[in-house]
Formats: structure tokens, C-alpha cells, sequence
């Protein structure tokens, strides 16, 4: 059995990750923190906790992640590596979801949640906290992706303008060089920055 999950469309997570990607891929951080690679959208904290939105084509996708700290569920080896009860992550799900998550066993790393999408968002049904929204995956609001972007900023290039961040996420991954020279500066590679951002037009969204 899955049940919905009320969380924005891929298309509207687009716009705020290509920002934060954007200021990852000025400072330099290659493959780290917020990037696309074709369709693979990735996000990560520095700490360990992560979330990946896979593109599968005609507009689905699989949502994959943990929070090492705070995911409650336990798939596949990981269950009796920690002496947990296994939460199936996959329960009732399309056998489209399944490649991904069994990449991430298959990788050696621990799976909190598994999230699909096609036209609407689900889960496997469990009462347990995945770690979701501990991840801080700056997708989820305009408000939250601006606070994200602000606090990795300011201390190198000084408090940014909340509307230059703004029109950063409303370009929706179009980004150019100015707008990412607007919320940083000349601290980090402006152009870096763009080239990050539009990695994410790569694919179509719903």
C-alpha cells in the first residue's frame, strides 16, 4: 500500500536547487553538495545526510535518501546490521522505484526513504520518521532554499540580498552569470555558478 506524500512537483523543486547548485558550483565544490548529472539530481549536507531525485522518463521520478542521525527505517541488510525491525521501503510500489533503491544497497550505503513520483508523490505506508525532512534538502520552499543559500554566503561574501536570491530560484535553473554574481559577489566563479545551475535544463520536469 503507498500513501501521498504532499511535497512540490519536480518542476517546482527545479528552480530551487538549480540556486543552491549554483552557489556550490561557484565556490568550487565539485560533485558536492547540490548538482545535476543528466538526470540525476543530487543534494547533500557535507555531513553525511543526502537525498537523490532520479529521473525515469515520461515525468517520473524516484526520490532516494537518508539522514544518518535521524531516519527511523531500516531496508535490506542495513535492518540486521543494526538489529532494527525492516521497514519496506518499497511495499506496494511500482517496479520502476525498485532499481534505484537497490542501487543505493548495492552502493554499501543505508537507504532511509523512497519517494516516487508521476504526477504525485508516494511512499511506502509506515508510521516511522524516514529523516525526509531533517535532510534540509532545499527543494521543499522558496523560504527554506533562501535561508540555505544566505547561510552558506554570507560569511565569505557578506549577508547577500534575499531578493537577488530570490530572482536566483525564479530564473528556475536559466540562470546567468549576473544573477549568481548578484548574490555573491566577486568572491567565488560567477560563471561556475550558471553553468551549475542550467546542468539541471538537462532534463524535462512536471
Amino acid at each position: 500500500m503507498l500513501v501521498t506524500v504532499n511535497l512540490p512537483t519536480p518542476a517546482q523543486m527545479r528552480g530551487r536547487l538549480a540556486a543552491f547548485a549554483a552557489i556550490c558550483g561557484a565556490q568550487g565544490r565539485d560533485r558536492r553538495g547540490c548538482f545535476a548529472d543528466g538526470p540525476l539530481w543530487h543534494f547533500d549536507d557535507w555531513g553525511g545526510n543526502w537525498a537523490e531525485l532520479h529521473h525515469d522518463g515520461g515525468g517520473r521520478v524516484v526520490m532516494v535518501g537518508n539522514d544518518h542521525e535521524y531516519s527511523e527505517t531500516y531496508y535490506g541488510p542495513f535492518a540486521e546490521m543494526f538489529a532494527e525491525p525492516e521497514t519496506d521501503l518499497l511495499a506496494g510500489a511500482p517496479q520502476w522505484w525498485a532499481p534505484y533503491a537497490q542501487q543505493v544497497i548495492a552502493n554499501g550505503e543505508r537507504l532511509g526513504f523512497v519517494y516516487g513520483f508521476d504526477g504525485t508523490w508516494w511512499r511506502a505506508d509506515y508510521d516511522l520518521d524516514d529523516g525526509f525532512a531533517s535532510v534540509g534538502i532545499p527543494a521543499t520552499d522558496d523560504t527554506h532554499c533562501v535561508e540555505l543559500i544566505s547561510e552558506f554566503v554570507k560569511d565569505a561574501a557578506g549577508a547577500p540580498d534575499p531578493a537577488a536570491i530570490e530572482a536566483l530560484i525564479a530564473a528556475d535553473a536559466a540562470v546567468t552569470v549576473a544573477q549568481v554574481a548578484a548574490v555573491i559577489g566577486d568572491r567565488w566563479d560567477a560563471a561556475a555558478g550558471a553553468a551549475a545551475a542550467r546542468a539541471f535544463l538537462a532534463v524535462e520536469v512536471a
